[in-house]
């Protein structure tokens, strides 16, 4: 049905994206389907019993399982179970949910470089504990041939675990050697073989101290510090997936053995397509039969649906609100307007991957000082001591391993933790591992309006100015049909007390509205022109009862949950913000006056926006660009940081830099505060490297340092930098 008639781009009933109709499941033996949600509002045990007791009411569940960690939920049911239909039912008692692909998920758990970090990390340990554990026997006084043997059995455990464990340190710094530059990977190899090296001269020679724990000690940190760099990465990327896991690129193919579901890459032109109400459309062509309403919102940034019927054209990426279309082909895959889009994404993010972060900057400044400190250590030391090559390579080894940047390796991804795991239980997740010091560095946030400071869904006002019998029949027809419009109008309706008229004869009318019979007369809820009604200059559906004049239903925009709270705490951090839409520009300025933003630009096209972030960037601005359509991502791209929510469409999720796992957009200032406070603790940490090198290197010149001591030394400044990360939170 249609229930609007208005202008081209009018606020208040773009409608949110349904799920599809096709669950991921796996087929286990019994023959149930297995369907997973994500669930990212559910916090406590009783959501996990309602989630669980809610589905096991379902019609063909068999079992629902909550994992609360992930959250999660696992579902065995018959095979002609959708996951459409259980999300309705968990919306329908107030869960938030959203539906997983099984093949996405299986590749984003199999996480090969963190199940290998995890192993060498282990190793690690495990042998550094057993080494210490050797070496305090040699501290007590172990003399001679004992404490040869103490050695020699460290060197048995501590040479086939350098191996094995310094592998992505050996592997980083080799790369960058043979790309002819210098990464901090290479004086952290160098230091931890030359440890050995040492360690393995001195044991032959029987000489006292052998620093086989120094060589694990130095692993061990170095390797904790990979490990929270990668497991922020790799858990962001995971949830990432998990979400653009929501949309599968199917449709149904009408050929002459009647409709047969396969992938979009494989449809031809001119092939039939049909695309169901509350579908996705999945290519470029035009209508051949059906007429229904479609909603362009995540694609073109209007507000309002707009009437489709034969010969009418549509795009992928549009959905189908009412009625059954079927669509001949004219351009499918990498040939449609959601590809171009993608190009324009393309070159705005290769553009933004040139940022330097803190860390890659402090690597090229400090690897060079490292290797020339060790260097000119061990050529003095040759020089005063007169050719003791033993004595100057144990002080150039104390001298690399005291300057090993332990703590600077730290420094970034133990604050990142930290502050991704801060905003991770706020619901936002952290995707990029410089996301938080761009964020930090921001001074303009350009918001997107449909779909992203609004929730998409319409909100009928001025209900009490119209007669209770004639808000008894719009109910009546109202509840008969699943339009946004209709939908916000009946729960309005019923929030306020209004019991439905009864009637007869209901039919709907696809792509002009609802008709029935009451009392004798014909009356119907929908477009204006269908009604007989004059159509007013906003979002609007239209009741007319026969023999009497039209009566409108205006609605706006509801709001998105926390936007206002966003806007004032940007406002408040001194941010320039701007209202970017492809809406009306009256439609678009009365919103912005509404919600509290000055600077508006309305009827932008998706290259407009992209134009316009990329302008403000020319100028020095430092860009946070918020969307959540096709229309926003390449402006997403271009973005100095991005932020879409869980509701964007998948390519404008791909985009961002962070995604708002939830409704409530209340935590958007507190990330950026949070960034701000990151940064700060960022800082600190290269601060404490810095004062901490000020400090041993010179004892370590000077030859007062063992490899030991150093290594001790540098333990402590680890521990000290991690500590201060854990402040962020």
């Amino acid at each position: 049905m249609s229930l609007v008639d208005a202008p081209s781009a009018c606020p208040g009933c773009a409608a949110a994206p349904t799920a599809q109709d096709i669950a991921a499941r796996g087929t286990p033996e019994d023959g149930a389907a297995t369907i997973q949600l994500s669930l990212p509002t559910i916090h406590c045990a009783g959501c996990i019993s309602g989630v669980e007791r809610g589905l096991a009411g379902a019609p063909g569940v068999r079992d629902a399982r909550v994992n609360l960690t992930l959250k999660r939920v696992r579902i065995a049911a018959d095979p002609g179970v959708t996951a459409e239909a259980l999300v309705g039912r968990l919306e329908a008692l107030g869960y938030e949910a959203h539906e997983l692909d099984s093949d996405a998920l299986a590749a984003s758990e199999a996480d090969p470089e963190g199940r290998f970090l995890t192993m060498c990390l282990a190793v690690a340990f495990f042998a550094n504990m057993n080494v210490m554990l050797l070496s305090v026997a040699v501290w007590s006084g172990a003399e001679a041939a004992t404490r040869d043997l103490f050695h020699w059995i460290s060197a048995a455990i501590t040479i086939p675990t350098v191996m094995f464990s310094g592998q992505p340190f050996y592997r980083s710094a080799m790369s960058a050697l043979r790309g002819g530059r210098l990464n901090m990977d290479v004086p952290i190899s160098l230091a931890i073989i030359l440890a050995v090296a040492l360690s393995l001269w001195e044991t032959s020679l029987s000489g006292h101290h052998a620093y086989f724990d120094a060589a694990l000690s130095l692993t061990f940190f170095l390797l904790l510090g990979r490990y929270l760099d990668h497991k922020t990465r790799a858990s962001a990327r995971s949830a990432a997936q998990e979400l653009a896991a929501l949309e599968v690129p199917r449709a149904v193919r009408l050929g002459a053995e009647g409709e047969e579901n396969v992938r979009v890459s494989e449809l031809a032109l001119g092939e039939r397509v049909l695309v169901r109400p509350g579908g996705r459309v999945p290519v470029d062509g035009r209508v051949v039969a059906g007429t229904s309403e479609i909603d362009r919102s995540l694609m073109t940034g209007e507000s309002l649906p707009v009437f489709a019927g034969p010969d009418s054209p549509v795009h992928a990426g549009e959905v189908n609100l009412t009625g059954p279309l079927t669509v001949e082909v004219a351009a499918a895959g990498q040939e449609t307007a959601l590809h171009r889009i993608a190009d324009l994404v393309a070159v705005a993010e290769s553009g933004r991957a040139n940022y330097n972060s803190l860390a890659d900057r402090a690597a090229r400044a400090y690897a060079p000082v490292v290797h020339l400190l060790a260097l000119a250590a061990f050529l003095a030391w040759m020089w005063i001591s007169g050719g003791d090559a033993r004595l100057s390579l144990n002080i150039a080894v104390a001298t690399l391993i005291i300057t090993c940047p332990c703590a600077m390796g730290l420094a970034v991804p133990a604050v990142t933790t930290a502050a991704s795991g801060r905003l991770f239980r706020k619901g936002l997740l952290i995707k990029s591992g410089t996301a938080l010091e761009r964020l930090a560095e921001v001074d303009t946030v350009v918001f997107d309006k449909t779909g992203t400071l609004t929730t998409g869904l319409p909100e009928p006002d001025a209900l009490g100015g119209h007669a209770r019998p004639d808000l008894e029949v719009a109910l009546a027809l109202a509840a008969g049909s699943q339009h946004p419009l209709a939908l916000a109008l009946a729960g309005a309706l019923r929030e306020a007390g209004v019991k439905p008229a009864r009637l007869s004869d209901l039919a709907e009318v696809p792509g002009y509205g609802i008709e029935a019979r009451h009392r004798g007369a014909r009356v119907r809820l929908g477009r204006a022109a269908w009604v007989g009604a004059d159509p007013l200059p906003r979002t609007a559906t239209y009741l007319s009862v026969e023999g009497r004049a039209p009566i409108a239903f205006g609605f706006t925009d509801t709001l998105r949950p926390g936007a206002e709270e966003a806007v004032r705490a940007f406002r408040k951090a001194g941010l320039r913000i701007l209202l970017v839409s492809g809406d009306a520009e009256a439609a678009v300025r009365a919103f912005a006056a509404r919600i509290g933003i000055g600077e508006v630009h309305a009827k932008i096209a998706p290259e407009g926006k992209a134009a316009l972030v990329s302008d403000l960037a020319a100028s020095g601005a430092k860009v946070l660009m918020v969307g959540d359509g096709l229309n926003d991502t390449a402006a997403l791209a271009a973005a100095h940081v991005s932020l879409s929510p869980a509701t964007a469409l998948d390519a404008a999720r791909v985009a961002s830099d962070i995604v708002a796992l939830g409704r409530d957009f209340s935590a958007l200032g507190d990330a950026q505060a949070t960034a701000v406070r990151a940064r700060a603790r960022i800082q600190e940490n290269f601060a404490i490297s810095t004062v901490y090198n000020v400090v041993a290197v010179p004892i370590a010149l000077l030859g007062f340092a063992t490899p030991l001591a150093a290594a001790l030394a540098m333990s402590l400044s680890s521990i000290t930098v991690s500590l201060n990360a854990l402040r962020v939170r």
